[in-house]
């Protein structure tokens, strides 16, 4: 008897031992949660503050992606937390989960596959029965990476010589590069390229990513692999622009480039244009080209220069009062003809919806939404189909809206917000109106749109964002 109750104490202390570790476990598990929580909190309460606080405090425009980053990251801290949690109240070790999550099928067929089993560390049965034979097996996948590896590239030119006589010796040329006598290969100075322009890192990032690998490159050098390249290149540019000058239809948009102003210390107010040639909303087999232009102001004289011996006829645009003198200019195929963006008329109403709540502007969207709506259901067919079911579709609509518009600009003083922007969509009707009359043309201009927001990608995550602008 009294050796049953000493082994019933001894049960009990272990027991209690591992209740109190596991307690331990929980408790540390939950501050990690708490502490994730305070920090969601906190970048929440920066965020309010930066859309409600006075205009002093705001953050820049262009640094309001960085919060939401952090939000971001401090969710996936959470979750680590709280997984972690779950895991101590179930008494499960860090590599155990109760239902594992399912994500076969995924990931891209093309991607290399790499198999590991694990094995358990036995597979004798307890039992004494002998060994184990397999019944199935649990499949998982996750994307890995391998690091990008540098190399050098050796190459040897042999030359040869008769044994017999003194004539001529041979060897291979060598081959031409983008930098002679330099280090880069090509798929370097590319690598640096796509780094720059597509990814948005600016050479002084790259210089220290490669500096981690022991090779020492400063931003100077990148940058002047990059220009030998762009010379190199200047055929495709050509190429491309002669492409978009044949084009009947083109997207023009243009957005700020804060660039160096040379010997002031101080930076200056530039511009990016983009055109852009898409046919694939009504079924084009071209590819889409884009180009982008740099140039000092966004006057009329800059979208003239930049459009010089296009032979195109609609140009899509916003509302941007330059365009106008588009539709003065002499060319032997004529002047240009505007087709304006209904994308940016929406988003006029739809701070009138936010920030006063119009019932005015909630109805101008639920118009526009409709117009929308039939667009996605047409999207990728002919032109003779996506105007005939415009005509039939949107048409109505659209005879309905501009009355309607322009009742409602006779019932709100003309001196508020929202009589404003009825103004500028009733102005540019005939703009906005015109996708009725040719099947190629769009509602908006979100092709180029979505084009030059690469670019105020590129320098608002620059620090400072002006190192990069000019290129």
């Amino acid at each position: 008897m009294c050796l049953i109750a000493a082994m019933t104490d001894t049960a009990l202390a272990e027991e209690n031992a591992l209740l109190k570790a596991r307690l331990a476990e929980t408790e540390a598990a939950l501050a990690d949660a708490v502490e994730s929580q305070k920090r969601l909190e906190s970048i929440v309460s920066e965020l309010r503050r930066e859309k409600f606080g006075r205009k002093s405090e705001k953050l820049d425009p262009e640094q309001f992606n960085l919060p939401l980053e952090d939000v971001e990251l401090a969710q996936g801290v959470l979750d680590a937390a709280q997984e972690k949690v779950r895991r101590a109240l179930k008494g499960q070790g860090a590599a155990e989960s109760g239902a594992p999550n399912r994500n076969r099928g995924h990931l891209p067929k093309h991607l290399p596959r790499v198999e590991r089993i694990i094995e358990p560390e036995t597979t004798m049965c307890p039992c004494g029965c002998g060994e184990m034979a397999k019944i199935g097996e649990d499949v998982s996948e996750r994307l890995d990476v391998v690091p990008a590896q540098l190399r050098v590239l050796v190459t040897r030119r042999p030359r040869y010589a008769c044994r017999r006589c003194s004539g001529a010796v041979v060897q291979a040329h060598a081959p031409e590069h983008v930098v002679p006598g330099g280090l880069p290969t090509e798929a370097l100075i590319a690598q640096v390229m796509v780094a720059k322009f597509g990814d948005h890192l600016p050479f002084y990032r790259q210089a220290e990513i490669y500096t981690r690998q022991g090779i020492t490159l400063d931003r100077a050098t990148l940058g002047n692999w990059v220009g030998r390249a762009c010379f190199h290149l200047r055929p495709i540019a050509d190429h491309l622009q002669e492409r978009l000058k044949v084009a009947d239809r083109v997207f023009m948009v243009e957005t700020r480039a804060p660039v160096l102003d040379p010997g002031r210390r101080k930076t200056k107010t530039g511009y990016f244009w983009a055109i852009v040639a898409d046919d694939r909303g009504h079924g084009g087999a071209g590819p889409p080209v884009v180009m982008f232009h740099y140039a000092p102001g966004r006057g009329a004289v800059h979208a003239l220069r930049f459009l010089e011996g296009y032979r195109g006829r609609f140009v899509q645009c916003d509302g941007y009062e330059a365009y106008d003198k588009l539709t003065k200019v002499d060319r032997p195929v004529g002047p240009w003809t505007l087709v304006h963006c209904w994308t940016h008329a929406r988003r006029r109403f739809v701070k009138r919806l936010e920030k006063d709540a119009s019932p005015i502007a909630e109805e101008a969207l639920r118009q526009i939404a409709e117009l929308y709506a039939i667009e996605k259901s047409v999207r990728g067919l002919g032109p003779e189909a996506r105007l005939a079911a415009r005509r039939e579709l949107s048409a109505p609509i659209i005879a309905a809206f501009r009355p309607w518009l322009e009742a409602q600009l006779s019932r709100i003083p003309r001196s508020s917000k929202l009589a404003e922007d009825i103004r500028y969509t009733l102005a540019r009707w005939p703009g906005l109106t015109r996708f009725l009359k040719d099947g190629r043309l769009e509602l908006d201009t979100n092709p180029v749109e979505n084009q030059i927001r690469k670019i105020a990608v590129g320098w608002s995550l620059c620090t400072p964002f002006v190192s990069a602008c000019k290129h």
